[in-house]
């Protein structure tokens, strides 16, 4: 059985068709990565996968667990919202820390506010997880005194705290200067080697290549293709496909 199975999600904003029906699946370990231009409908398939959104219409699944089905999104209580939150994960694109915490307040401050464990224990391992990040001697350290790539991690370690089924990144590096690119994506391929399941969006097309299992474009609200990413990048069946990867080459 599939970790996350999502199916027919479709999400509209007025009379702007922004999702019109993706499916996909995710097992466990995996990693998908989601490409496409701006405004294909990436972003908002992020945030309905981790509720800050609701979808019009389709289901969520993890773990055997549906958190929604059809059209009962206005149905769904305020607790049930948060609950279903907590299955997965999110890294912005902008870090979003709060700046008036330190590093280890941080990631400490969601586990302490749903009592995932007695103070001590919080904070041990979130010092591991920094430790994981290559964080651990910035504990002290306020978001305004680090690198945005520095924040990034910070917010990767944040994410990882709430112990998430799936752990989703939205155009992580794209706030980065290109030096500071390298050190998030290796964050991220090392979490690949602990089997952490991920969704990430990203216009990184050598990363996608690299480090995903499966790749999906998106264009116009729909799954133009899926597949490996050998499928993907080296033999497009899609005419909107070839066209994008031929501008990402171009561009990047």
């Amino acid at each position: 059985m599939a970790l996350l199975e999502v199916k027919d999600i479709k999400k509209n904003f007025g009379k702007t068709e922004v999702l019109k029906g993706i499916s996909f699946s995710l097992n466990k370990g995996d990693v998908l990565a989601i490409i496409g231009s701006s405004g294909s409908g990436k972003t908002t398939l992020l945030r309905c996968l981790n509720f800050l959104e609701l979808p019009d219409e389709g289901s969520i699944t993890v773990d055997g667990t549906v958190l929604i089905d059809g059209a009962d999104a206005t149905t769904l209580s305020d607790e049930a919202i948060r609950q279903n939150r907590l299955h997965f994960g999110l890294v912005f694109q902008n870090f979003n820390l709060f700046p008036q915490y330190n590093v280890l307040e941080n990631v400490t401050l969601a586990p302490t506010l749903l009592k995932k464990g007695t103070p001590d224990e919080i904070e041990q391992s979130a010092r591991k997880l920094l430790d994981q990040v290559g964080l651990g001697d910035k504990l002290k350290n306020y978001p305004h005194q680090l690198s945005g790539g520095q924040q990034q991690r910070v917010a990767i370690a944040r994410a990882l705290a709430l112990q998430p089924e799936v752990l989703c990144f939205d155009e992580p590096t794209s706030a980065l200067d290109p030096e500071l690119t390298g050190e998030v994506l290796r964050v991220i391929r090392s979490l690949k080697d602990r089997d952490t399941t991920m969704i990430v969006v990203t216009h990184e097309m050598e990363f996608a290549r690299n480090v995903a299992d499966t790749v999906i474009y998106m264009a116009d609200g729909v799954i133009e293709e899926m597949g490996t990413p050998e499928q993907v990048f080296g033999n497009p069946q899609k005419e909107k496909t070839k066209a994008f990867l031929r501008g990402a080459q171009n561009i990047f």
